[in-house]
């Protein structure tokens, strides 16, 4: 499964996280959200009490005493939910190994960030360069369009 890197231009953060983790939920699929500060991840776990009216999204912040049954992990670390999806946000680092283990990764980066761009593009090169396919999604257009693809370093 390809690293999937989404470049946010028109979408907050935390609607593209709630959007992506409602799929996920769905689809039975259990998610390690990976973000690079506790106050970022402070704000995205009070977003996704208040996303939606109707519907929830069960979730939880690494460290409680319930973490390896909470379906969504918030946290920095490499998590103890059992994910087989990570979700990285805010520039927060990953091994590119560790898509291979995983039905998901996706990396979330603001557009509108230089050094977040910058990061993201490091993290894309880390990742081809490693022989792990990747795909390239934006929504400069109004909506998300998948605008590059890389198969392994050799392709």
């Amino acid at each position: 499964m390809p690293v999937m890197f989404y470049h946010l231009t028109h979408s907050k953060q935390e609607d593209t996280v709630f959007t992506l983790l409602s799929r996920a939920l769905g689809a039975g699929w259990r998610v390690m959200v990976r973000g690079s500060n506790p106050e970022g991840l402070d704000h995205l776990d009070r977003a996704l009490w208040t996303a939606s009216d109707d519907s929830f999204l069960p979730h939880g912040r690494e460290g409680g005493a319930h973490d390896a049954l909470q379906p969504v992990l918030l946290g920095t670390g490499k998590g103890t939910n059992n994910a087989n999806c990570l979700m990285v946000v805010d520039g927060a680092a990953f091994d590119p190994a560790e898509a291979g283990a995983l039905d998901r990764l996706w990396v979330l980066f603001d557009g509108m960030d230089d050094a977040a761009l910058a990061h993201a593009r490091d993290q894309w090169r880390a990742v081809v360069g490693a022989g792990v396919a990747a795909q390239y999604w934006s929504e400069e257009g109004g909506r998300w369009e998948k605008k590059a693809e890389r198969g392994t370093a050799s392709a």
